[in-house]
């Protein structure tokens, strides 16, 4: 007879606002006001909101002239990333006082698999809010957990109490909180697929639970698979402290669009650099690169393509860009950004590392 699956202790940590809540805890002026980190410029792009902008709409990825005209008393403050990656740092610390298995997601978030790992009569969910007030303690910053038997619903159940709080989801509760939830929610089903998925008739989990796994198959190809698990609350992803990148890249957006192959290559160039040199620091080498084109009117593009042997050189990416640049050039609409990405990684795992952001100015 098969030993019943052990159940998982899974915890996902999610920094509230964390870019923002730093400004505001190293800047007193900041505090209890909305805040945008990011460039309050005609081309600038909001990086976080703190939650006092977040009530009047402001967003992540919002142009920043948007942001302005939904909060006129909006204050920007340009990214700190060296500080971010510094407390990112000292809050991964704390996550290693508990467990080995953290899986970074980015700065502010990660998962936490504690199941072989908590003390002697702790549960996860006390040791989740142990985790919080340590962070709490020495960084002066919150974090929402959620608590679950495996990622899916732990990064589900994090989204619950934000701010500060913290939601469990047990085994018993985890197919009946799916079912309830609309799939346009579901940590992994984005805007395009779940408008694909209400075209179906599948709005939420209830709805994705009573498709059969092959017609989820051959609507959306392998992801199929993993959508028929999550809608019956199964998840059984392992957490993997030395998650393998699959790409390393930059962009960057301009503060007035571009024409020419000459402005092209004069923007290119900072960004195949700071590419590179993130290859030369993860010593990581891909053989595929591919370029990210963005116009005027907000149409996007990306080309790509693969050599039979890796990137060498800050040359030999410029050129490998440039080739794939030059057929879009001169463009009679204008390209607000650019970005540049290599990929193709052969048996090379790398430390989680953050490269780069796409709302910088130019």
């Amino acid at each position: 007879m098969t030993a019943p699956e052990r159940v998982r202790k899974i915890i996902h940590i999610d920094m509230d606002a964390f870019f923002a809540s730093v400004e505001q805890r190293d800047n007193p002026v900041f505090r209890g006001k909305p805040l945008a980190v990011g460039y309050g410029r005609a081309r600038g792009v909001v990086a976080a909101a703190s939650y006092e902008a977040r009530a009047f709409g402001v967003h992540s990825a919002m142009p920043s002239v948007t942001a302005q005209r939904k909060c006129p008393e909006l204050i920007f403050t340009p990214p700190r990333f060296d500080v971010y990656r510094a407390v990112s740092l000292q809050i991964r610390n704390i996550f290693a006082r508990h467990t080995p298995l953290i899986e970074p997601l980015s700065l502010d978030e990660a998962y936490l698999d504690l199941t072989d790992f908590l003390q002697d009569g702790e549960t996860a969910t006390q040791a989740a809010e142990t985790i919080r007030a340590a962070i709490f303690a020495e960084t002066g910053l919150t974090a929402s957990a959620g608590v679950s038997y495996n990622k899916f619903l732990a990064k589900m159940a994090s989204d619950q109490r934000k701010p500060n709080g913290l939601f469990v989801i047990t085994p018993k509760q985890g197919p009946a909180f799916v079912a309830a939830l609309p799939v346009r929610k579901f940590h992994g089903v984005g805007p395009a697929t779940a408008d694909r998925m209400k075209k179906l008739g599948i709005e939420t989990g209830e709805d994705l639970r009573a498709r059969d796994p092959k017609f989820l198959t051959r609507h959306f190809g392998k992801a199929g698979a993993f959508y028929a698990a999550i809608a019956r609350g199964e998840d059984h992803r392992p957490v993997k402290p030395n998650r393998e990148r699959k790409s390393i890249g930059a962009e960057s957006t301009f503060l007035q669009d571009i024409f020419t192959p000459e402005a092209m290559r004069e923007k290119i160039a900072p960004i195949v650099t700071k590419v590179f040199s993130a290859c030369e620091r993860l010593r990581m080498f891909g053989r595929t690169v591919t370029v990210k084109v963005k116009y005027s009117d907000f149409q996007q593009l990306t080309r790509a393509h693969t050599e039979s042997a890796p990137v060498g050189s800050c040359d030999d990416l410029s050129r490998r860009a440039l080739d794939l640049l030059r057929p879009l050039f001169p463009s009679a609409k204008g390209v607000r950004l650019l970005g540049v990405t290599v990929s193709g990684f052969e048996g090379t795992r790398a430390e989680d590392d953050q490269l780069g952001f796409s709302f910088r100015r130019d």
